[in-house]
């Protein structure tokens, strides 16, 4: 009775634990926490991933890009815009079928139009209007050429075509503006310029390149117009390049000559190059000195002679006096008279005799054309390093100048490097001279963290450390914890024991019956002190689990063992 009334009183359940506590609750907890962990895990990986946006449209009007906005908006498509707002940019993979789906609403319309405006031209229409829709095609066109270029957001033609003219006096040459919206931080080099302008030029029928000006957005102006004269044409980007390139040839021959001789590093070379970018056309006509007669050739010789009988009458112009001298009087020798025997015989007529012979002249006709770009003049100036030499017995280093010959031979190289001319008035200097600072080890350069090249790799390395040390503090702080239980728990309903293990590999062996183990690999006991039977086991360890909890609640309070006491001192009286 007694004994039953303690057992009861041990027995008794204890109050019912929290939901939590209890195996249960522990793994509902154990889920969740495994759930938030993932969850954590999953938002870590997604805020280190960077979407990849793609250019859905660019460079298109302020109509069409509130239109392109409002379908994404109800598509429910995400899009964001570049800097500056030139470009709309959607999500990579979305992007095909975006276009195609724009497309089919007829997005975007663009703010140019081209020759498709003549496709919708009615009949009978005036010449007024063709001509304006006309020119408007074409101005719609050039902007859309100009626009295909990288760095023009943006692109309007004006032009002013004037009406044509039979009258030469009257003809005006057409003229064109053109006015560029660069994207943002892009500017157009000098070549990129001039080819706008020749495009432009090209297009339009007896429009010129000087007639063309290109602007920008900012009212800059990039098309330079020659002032009058020709006096305002400069060097241009192509020219400047181009001396470069002829300095840095010419200064790589001259290294590349006599480093082998001096050896790597020994040899420094500057040069300086005249390039003459006129376009000269020489057209001369030379005539040599008469030359003597013996040489002379004969083109042609005309030799004429007249006479004619004397005539009494006078000539001259009627009503004056006659222009023909009076003959000279004579008078015979011997005194005769007139008419007499032995007189002179009267004189005769005039007489004229004319010779023309005409000559070969040596002509040359000389037609020269230089073209750009020729070398005027060279000067190039050259550096040599003292010779060094090593002692191998002591290890000093002992520096000496080149002898004269050998410097002589150098200058000799590098005159058949360069291309010296004499009569071009080229210079060449070589000086022998020891170089500072070229035993001196390089300059270290900036600590690594120090380095601004650096720090785009050092934020990605810290983002994903970060990303590391917080799924570490969530893997040792929150899931190991919740699963330790449950590992502890499964290895223990796995674990074999390694004594049992063998025993039952002994007695399977042998064949004979196995005996139950306790804790401690030992067997289980009985009141008695005699091994337990298998199915007396559990009643046992009942019985001990009742007998440890009375001794818990023995020293934790001891007033329940007195009531037991006295309960059974009661009962025996």
């Amino acid at each position: 009775m007694a004994a039953t009334t303690a057992d009861e009183l041990i027995d008794t359940p204890a109050q019912p634990q929290p939901f939590h506590k209890t195996p249960m609750g522990k793994k509902v907890v154990a889920g969740g926490g495994v759930a938030a962990v993932l969850a954590v895990v999953v938002a870590l990986w997604m805020w280190s991933q960077t979407p990849d946006y793609r250019v859905l449209y660019a460079n298109y009007s302020d109509k069409d890009g509130g239109a392109i906005t409002a379908s994404l908006d109800q598509m429910g498509v995400k899009y964001k815009f570049s800097e500056g707002g030139s470009a709309i940019l959607v999500p990579a993979e979305q992007v095909p079928d975006l276009r195609l789906k724009l497309a089919a609403q007829g997005l975007p319309k663009g703010g140019n139009v081209g020759f498709e405006l003549m496709e919708n031209q009615k009949l009978g229409v005036s010449q007024f209007v063709e001509q304006v829709n006309y020119q408007r095609s074409l101005e719609g066109e050039l902007a859309r050429s100009i626009q295909s270029l990288g760095s023009v957001a943006g692109a309007r033609v004006h032009l002013a075509l004037p009406k044509p003219s039979v009258f030469v006096r009257d003809q005006q040459k057409p003229t064109a503006s053109v006015l560029l919206n660069l994207q943002s931080g892009r500017a157009l080099d000098p070549g990129q310029v001039s080819a706008i302008v020749h495009l432009v030029a090209s297009s339009i029928p007896e429009l010129t390149i000087g007639n063309v000006t290109v602007v920008d957005q900012n009212g800059n102006l990039l098309s330079e117009q020659p002032k009058a004269g020709g006096l305002g044409k400069q060097l241009d980007a192509s020219q400047l390049k181009y001396v470069e390139q002829v300095q840095q040839n010419i200064i790589k021959q001259v290294e590349s000559l006599i480093s082998p001789i001096v050896g790597k590093g020994n040899v420094r070379a500057e040069a300086t190059a005249e390039v003459d970018f006129a376009q000269v056309d020489t057209a001369a006509e030379m005539y040599k000195p008469n030359s003597p007669p013996e040489p002379q050739a004969i083109r042609s010789q005309q030799t004429s002679e007249q006479t004619g009988p004397s005539s009494g009458n006078a000539n001259g112009i009627p009503g004056a006096l006659s222009n023909q001298p009076p003959g000279v009087a004579t008078a015979p020798i011997e005194g005769g008279a007139p008419g007499a025997p032995g007189a002179a015989p009267a004189q005769s007529g005039p007489s004229r005799k004319d010779a023309t012979t005409n000559y070969e002249v040596d002509k040359t006709i000389r037609y020269e054309q230089r073209p750009m770009g020729g070398i005027k003049r060279l000067t190039v100036g050259v550096v040599v390093n003292y010779r060094r030499t090593v002692d191998p017995a002591t290890g000093k280093v002992t520096v000496k100048p080149l002898p004269a010959a050998e410097v002589a031979q150098i200058n000799e190289l590098v005159k058949q490097a360069m291309g010296y001319s004499q009569a071009r008035g080229d210079t060449l200097n070589v000086a022998n001279a020891p170089f500072e600072g070229v035993d001196k080890p390089d300059e270290a350069g900036p600590d690594w963290y120090k380095d601004p090249s650096n720090l785009p790799l050092a934020m990605e390395v810290g983002k994903y450390l970060l990303i590391a040390a917080i799924l570490a503090f969530l893997y040792f702080r929150i899931l190991r914890p919740l699963l330790r239980p449950v590992m502890n728990k499964f290895d223990e309903v796995t674990a074999v024991p390694e004594d049992e293990k063998e025993k039952s590999e002994d007695s399977d062996d042998d064949g004979s019956s196995t005996v139950e183990l306790g804790s401690g690999g030992k067997p289980a006991l009985g009141p008695d002190g005699m091994p337990l039977a298998p199915e007396e086991e559990p009643r046992e360890r009942s019985y001990r689990a009742n007998l440890a909890m009375a001794k818990e609640m023995a020293r934790n309070d001891p007033r329940i063992v007195a009531n037991v006491i006295k309960a059974w001192v009661g009962s025996e009286q």
